[in-house]
């Protein structure tokens, strides 16, 4: 999954249990990927940083940047 110009590309990832998300930061200023319900978070990631998640329970996630909560995607466990 990229972040770039200011958004999660795919807004909605969709993975099975046991598989990694990963977040690759495009922009030149820092983003997060921080789930709406606590749990995880990706920390500052700079411009070219990523960030893995293994995606453990079924269900939808939906997670935004700390520094943009305008930004929103979903990560989709099935």
């Amino acid at each position: 999954m990229e972040i770039r110009g200011f958004a999660y590309l795919p807004a909605t990832l969709e993975v099975a249990v046991g598989d990694t998300a990963v977040w690759i930061n495009r922009d030149v200023v820092p983003h997060t990927a921080t789930g709406a319900e606590g749990g995880w978070d990706s920390g500052d990631l700079a411009e070219g940083q990523s960030w893995r998640l293994v995606a453990g329970q079924q269900g939808s996630q939906p997670y935004y940047c700390a520094f943009h909560p305008t930004m929103r995607g979903t990560l989709v466990v099935r």
